[in-house]
């Protein structure tokens, strides 16, 4: 036993150097080996082991062409004009010869206001008159009577004179009386109010026998005229942009000028026969809304509609030379949106483009970050990189534009 471990003892160092000697070869053989076969793994597989030998991808080549955007805007309707009717005179509402909601003539009967007071002033004119009239006709009868006593100098001029004054007098006062006829009249004809517009009549806050004035916060109704109807509706400022970088012209006025006839949605969804235009605009952003204010306006012949109505205007917008890509083609990161760009030597790399959706969802319209003759990959988005190699594989334009949903 002792003999034994002495050997061991003395013999230890030697089993380290042959198994150095031994191994160090096949050390040296091991890592040659990796290192060829990595260099073959990097030439077939990514990152992880994954292969990324180029792979195909259905790429399109941009060209302008012909795109229509359809603007909404909820808007309210009004008549072309509102009148409210407003008593002149103090008074009782007596009569009220229509509905509310109807359709009313130029003239037509509107309310009568009933004040005695007025009545009574016309009658009291009336008699001032004709007492007036009678002190004229006896100045007169003075007048015919010493104007020949004055002629064969029974009497002097001044007694002429003086009859003569006495009688302007009194036909000063026959036209004051007069006077006050008529405007007793006047305050009576205010208590019929007549239509003085075709139109429609509104609320009729006031019943029979409601005290009405002129200083009442509410009128007795009011009456539009809906021959021609206004919408108006606002765009706030991102949509305002969106109309400047569309539509052609330098100014406001000039691109309202440019606008193709708007079409009017009603609140039910139909859509209103009768072509709009969009007459007037304001350039000025409303600092409490953040919005500018737009109108559009709409023959009424059958009178459809009604003012206080809400309706949608669509403004559709014709871009001649756009460059429409499908939405399929791009994703979103953070807050931009991204298309993969094709370059000459079949890599791909990602751009940040700004766009306007299409009506039917399917498409935008590039506004920023692309240009005529760019390709780009339309399918396969997921896993693709910046600076990977593709097989671009052509599509043509018509198949892709033609797609339905």
């Amino acid at each position: 036993m002792i003999r034994r471990f002495t050997f061991a003892v003395q013999n230890k160092n030697v089993i380290p150097k042959l198994t150095i000697r031994t191994l160090l070869p096949c050390c040296i053989a091991f890592l040659l080996y990796s290192c060829t076969n990595n260099q073959n793994n990097q030439q077939g597989a990514g990152p992880g082991g994954f292969d990324t030998k180029p792979k195909d991808y259905a790429v399109l080549a941009l060209n302008p062409r012909h795109a229509k955007i359809n603007f909404d805007f909820p808007a309210t309707i009004q008549g072309q004009q509102i009148i409210e009717i407003r008593p002149k005179v103090d008074g009782y509402v007596d009569q009220i010869y229509v509905k509310e909601g109807a359709t009313v003539k130029k003239g037509q009967l509107l309310f009568r206001i009933k004040n005695p007071q007025y009545e009574q002033d016309v009658l009291t004119a009336t008699a001032s008159i004709k007492s007036a009239l009678a002190s004229v006709d006896a100045a007169k009868m003075e007048v015919a009577k010493v104007k020949p006593l004055v002629e064969k100098d029974i009497v002097s001029k001044y007694e002429l004179e003086s009859a003569q004054y006495t009688l302007e007098a009194r036909e000063a006062t026959l036209a004051q009386a007069k006077a006050a006829l008529a405007n007793a009249q006047t305050n009576l004809g205010y208590t019929t109010l007549r239509s003085p517009q075709d139109g429609v009549i509104g609320n009729i806050p006031y019943k029979v026998g409601a005290l009405v004035n002129s200083t009442n916060v509410e009128a007795l109704t009011t009456l539009s005229n809906i021959g021609n109807v206004y919408a108006y509706y606002s765009m706030n400022e991102k949509q305002l942009l969106q109309f400047f970088a569309t539509t052609p012209g330098k100014t406001i006025q000039e691109k309202t000028e440019q606008l193709a006839p708007a079409t009017l949605l009603l609140a039910d969804g139909t859509e209103y026969p009768e072509k709009g235009k969009v007459e007037t605009a304001s350039g000025l952003i409303s600092t409490e809304t953040g919005t500018a204010s737009f109108k559009a306006i709409y023959p009424n012949p059958l009178g459809i509609i009604r003012s206080g109505a809400s309706a949608t205007v669509r403004i559709p917008t014709i871009i001649e030379d756009a460059l429409v890509i499908p939405q399929s083609a791009t994703y979103e990161l953070q807050d931009k949106r991204l298309v993969y760009v094709l370059s000459k030597d079949h890599k791909v790399f990602s751009t940040a483009i700004t766009t306007t959706s299409t009506d039917d969802g399917k498409f935008f319209i590039v506004n920023k970050g692309l240009a005529s003759g760019d390709t780009i990959v339309l399918e396969g988005l997921i896993g693709l990189k910046d600076d990977a190699t593709i097989i671009p594989k052509a599509v043509s334009a018509d198949s892709v534009y033609s797609k339905k949903p």
